[in-house]
C-alpha cells in the first residue's frame, strides 16, 4: 500500500477570493475525488487550524494506494489533473511525500 502525503500553503489572496475560501473550496474538490477515482483506496483532507505558525502549511491530502501503478495512474486521470489546475494560481507552495505502508 503506498500513502501519498501532499502539503499546500496557499496566497493570502488570489482569484479575487480570500485564503480560507480558496483552501475550502480545493478541500471540497479533494473530497470529492474519491467518488470519481476508483483507484483511491482512501481520502482525508485536513485544513489547517485558525492560530497556527504563518509558515505552517494551510491544507493537508493523504490518500492511500494498492501500488505505485494507480498512484501514477491517479496522478494523470482528468479529474485529479482539474483539481491541480484549479489550485495551482491560488498556492505558494506544495509538498509531498510517498510512503510504504
Amino acid at each position: 500500500m503506498i500513502r501519498h502525503i501532499v502539503m499546500f500553503k496557499f496566497l493570502e489572496e488570489a482569484d479575487g477570493k480570500s485564503k480560507r475560501e480558496n483552501v475550502l473550496a480545493t478541500k471540497a474538490m479533494l473530497d470529492a475525488l474519491p467518488a470519481k477515482i476508483d483507484l483511491i483506496q482512501h481520502s482525508e483532507t485536513y485544513v489547517g487550524a485558525d492560530g497556527s505558525a504563518a509558515g505552517n502549511a494551510d491544507l493537508l491530502l493523504i490518500s492511500d494506494f494498492e501500488n505505485f501503478d494507480d498512484l501514477n495512474a491517479y496522478i494523470v486521470h482528468p479529474d485529479h489533473k482539474a483539481v491541480g489546475a484549479f489550485m495551482k494560481p491560488l498556492r505558494e507552495s506544495r509538498a509531498c511525500v510517498d510512503i510504504e505502508i
